[in-house]
């Protein structure tokens, strides 16, 4: 949030302008630079950038966004999933759960959220991130917290619900956030840090509930009550918190000189098809988005990778325990070696992603080292090897679930358009998570075949998708570089030619 006083910097004396004066126009300064639409002439004539000064305005993006976002998804995802491990601490036995009523309670949780993602991806940029983010975070964290206290599996439903309708839009508005500050070049690495926090939080999430765990007992509690307890107000703190810490936008981030600004600015303007009434919500961008046949192809092969990212996540602790004779705190801390090669194999596989700008070729393998790791965890073999096909789903999980999440967004430049893929794309992908939980039933242990094997053709459906997408793109850029679709701008102005978005022509797709 932007503090008044600092809202318009001003220009240090003999400081060196980060745009090349010689391009612009008539002596304007660089904030006066006519940079209102995106069109081909107007991108050719954008003042230079320096970009040793670009590199220097990214590194501090990072240093002040990447921080919050990473942390605000760490504890979003350990107070979703915690459940899994509150399960090994006596959840069950304390409430009395019977029957599917675990697997129930798991599931409930993404019926509120999947109703809430568009409509709160919808709202934020009107009701300003850093209001609506702060709000739903404080508030999932009582939440949260309150999650221990319950008495009865009535009270466990009511508090799945809150937490999936709050939780709700977190991700969803995390991802267009990060769209608002990043170019598409840049964003599948700063998307890939949330995903790096989900695997801290499944180690953190393992650790925390090994230490916690020897708290059963203490003021006459279980210990899966103050694994839920103890778990949920870091949320609570951290909502209070993002308030001061994220800025709205970039036109008024308390953190960026105006120079910096300025280069921002330009930097949108440089990609073709974002202008300044693109940055805004329309009607007609929401229901071409809604009328866009990709955006759900991308929504389908979303959950496919969701059914595989839930049930691995929720289900890691009970897979781990069923495979040996393994004590409850053995079995948490053997879930954290999983989570961070998960993390690991996703930085990478994300930062290789931006810099050759091919998404269908960073998640086709790695997917399928996920569809190994299930075939193997089918297989009827030692446990030692089923545990280790546990690391080869890890290493596709984050990478299959994550890359599509920037990949979508990349590809349609327009804000309302975006903004309503991105929220029909988890939406539907989040509905795996109502499905999930039933795949793993304790009377399925010790291998879980059934679940594993939907999995597994969960993944190998949206493979197949990404596969489709990744040719459908780039037979797209083909033509136009060829000029085979110019026929659409035909007597359009450069004003019009620039606000068709990723229907103009002169847009090249990310595939």
């Amino acid at each position: 949030m932007a503090a008044s006083d600092n809202s318009s910097p001003t220009r240090d004396k003999g400081s060196t302008s980060v745009l090349d004066p010689e391009k612009l126009h008539h002596d304007e300064t660089p904030n006066e630079v006519d940079v209102v639409t995106a069109s081909q002439k107007d991108v050719e004539s954008l003042p230079a950038i320096d970009h040793a000064a670009e590199s220097r305005l990214v590194r501090k993006l990072d240093l002040y966004i990447i921080p919050p976002t990473m942390l605000l998804y760490l504890v979003s995802f350990l107070d979703r999933v915690n459940i899994g491990n509150a399960r090994l601490y006596g959840l069950e036995e304390d409430l009395g759960l019977h029957s599917s009523q675990y697997q129930t309670a798991v599931s409930l949780l993404f019926v509120t959220y999947i109703i809430c993602e568009t409509p709160s991806n919808l709202v934020i940029k009107r009701l300003r991130p850093s209001r609506w983010i702060a709000f739903i975070t404080f508030a999932w964290g009582v939440v949260a917290t309150l999650t221990g206290v319950v008495q009865s599996y009535g009270g466990l439903i009511v508090c799945r619900l809150l937490m999936g309708a709050l939780e709700a839009g977190l991700f969803p508005g995390m991802t267009i956030y990060l769209t608002m500050f990043y170019e598409k070049t840049e964003i599948a690495l700063r998307v890939g840090y949330l995903f790096v926090s989900a695997a801290l939080a499944g180690s953190v999430g393992g650790l925390l509930a090994y230490g916690i765990g020897f708290m059963d007992g203490v003021a006459g509690q279980a210990g899966w009550r103050w694994i839920m307890i103890i778990e949920g107000l870091p949320s609570v703190v951290l909502g209070i918190i993002v308030y001061f810490w994220l800025a709205d936008e970039p036109e008024t981030a308390y953190y960026l000189s105006q120079e910096e600004r300025d280069l921002m600015v330009v930097r949108k303007r440089r990609q073709i098809g974002h202008t300044d009434s693109s940055d805004f919500l329309h009607k007609e961008d929401v229901i071409k988005a809604l009328k866009d046949w990709k955006v759900w192809a991308f929504a389908f092969a979303q959950f496919g990778a969701d059914t595989m990212l839930y049930g691995y996540s929720t289900f890691l602790p009970t897979i781990i325990k069923g495979l040996g004779q393994w004590s409850t705190a053995e079995t948490q801390a053997l879930t954290v070696p999983c989570y961070a090669l998960g993390a690991l194999t996703y930085l990478v596989v994300a930062a290789s992603s931006d810099r050759f700008q091919r998404r269908a070729l960073a998640v086709i393998p790695f997917a399928a080292i996920s569809i190994i790791g299930y075939a193997i965890l089918i297989a009827d073999v030692s446990p030692g090897v089923h545990f280790f096909a546990c690391f080869l789903v890890a290493m596709g999980l984050y990478v299959t679930v994550g890359i599509p999440l920037a990949w979508l967004p990349s590809n349609n430049p327009r804000y309302g358009k975006r903004t309503t893929a991105s929220g029909i794309q988890l939406t539907i992908g989040n509905a795996a998570g109502i499905m999930a939980p039933f795949l793993y039933k304790t009377n399925e242990a010790p291998r879980y075949v059934r679940g594993n094997a939907v999995s597994l053709s969960m993944v190998a459906m949206a493979v197949l998708i990404y596969a489709l997408m990744g040719v459908y793109f780039s037979t797209r850029n083909k033509n136009r570089r060829a000029g085979k679709e110019d026929s659409k701008i035909a007597g359009k102005t450069e004003e019009e030619i620039a606000e068709m978005g990723d229907e103009n022509p002169r847009y090249m797709f990310t595939y």
